[in-house]
């Protein structure tokens, strides 16, 4: 099955999200991420229902943050650190993660990498 995009934008009140596909009219809000993910899946398969289509899997669905909004949603990740570990300046990063530049295509991947290699490797671990 085809995998839905949807952009999320910071609100005032929490977050919003559309679809990126210009043919598919489906948006919805959340007042944090997960109830955001969460309504995103329901506002698709009301959606898809309508239209007589079989229902989607939270797997067919993909969101895009930009660094900004990631940062401030997540955190708990320290754009310092994780500047050290990806081999980026933490002055850029920082300014990436401020809103103040905005990071390339190139330097976007550099950062989602070293934020998905983090959270495997934090799924791998066991605690005593």
């Amino acid at each position: 099955m085809k995998k839905y995009l949807f952009r999320v934008e910071k609100t005032g009140t929490g977050f919003s999200a559309f679809a990126e596909d210009d043919k598919l009219f489906v948006s919805t809000t959340g007042k944090d991420m997960m109830e955001l993910k969460q309504n995103i899946f329901d506002a698709m398969n009301l959606y898809r229902d309508h239209k007589g289509l079989k229902p989607v899997s939270e797997s067919d669905i993909s969101i895009r943050l930009d660094v900004k909004q990631f940062f401030e949603y997540y955190n708990v990740i320290n754009a310092k650190a994780l500047g050290e570990r990806i081999g980026m300046s933490q002055s850029l990063l920082s300014q990436y993660a401020n809103g103040i530049k905005v990071p390339s295509e190139k330097q976007t991947q550099k950062i989602l990498g070293g934020i998905k290699d983090l959270g495997k490797e934090l799924t791998e671990l066991d605690f005593k």
